[in-house]
């Protein structure tokens, strides 16, 4: 029997593309990969992960945190890229960093409308093999894969279908996902 696969998307939102709050590099780039990817994967479930910010977050500059105001729910630059929307479902999509008290970068943190989380949803899907696209390879990225793999899934990384805050931190981080036991392929 094959093993069941499934596509998790990782903040690919406006504040984290070009022109928004927390820019990252080769974000649109990433965003039109990873809808090329799905479309050239249309048995595989896709899955969203958001950052849904309340506007005191702790992780803001204003409270202590080391970002500028980003993803702050019921805002632009909080939502999904239009480009991605045809295959954004709400029961497949979980919002993480919504108590303004706790930082959260894992896809793991994040819930559904209904309460279920990533990893209760892709067992639910039987979900064997991940994966993963997103913004950004350094923190969000590699933080759901680092959890992904803890939870037995296999992860295959989609190199292409990354955005990054530091160009650095990106080169740093793939080798860091490969030791975690992530396979990474290009596209």
């Amino acid at each position: 029997m094959p093993m069941k696969k499934a596509i998790v998307v990782v903040d690919e939102l406006y504040d984290f593309i070009t022109g928004g709050a927390l820019a990252c590099g080769h974000s649109e780039e990433a965003v039109e990969e990873t809808v090329n990817f799905i479309r050239n994967h249309p048995a595989f479930p896709a899955l969203f992960v958001c950052d849904h910010h309340p506007a005191n977050h702790c992780s803001f500059a204003a409270q202590g945190g080391p970002w500028p105001p980003h993803c702050v729910a019921g805002t632009h630059g909080g939502e999904i890229h239009e480009a991605l929307l045809p295959y954004v479902v709400p029961e497949k999509t979980f919002f993480k960093g919504c108590d303004p008290a706790l930082e959260q970068y894992s896809g793991f943190d994040g819930r559904s409308a209904a309460g279920e989380s990533l990893s209760e949803a892709l067992r639910r899907l039987g979900i064997e093999r991940v994966y993963v696209t997103g913004i950004a390879t350094e923190y969000c990225v590699l933080n759901t894969v680092k959890d992904l793999i803890g939870a037995g899934f296999k992860v295959t990384v989609v190199e292409s279908c990354l955005g990054w805050v530091d160009a650095e931190g990106h080169k740093t981080a793939l080798p860091e996902i490969r030791k975690m036991g992530a396979w990474i392929m290009k596209a």
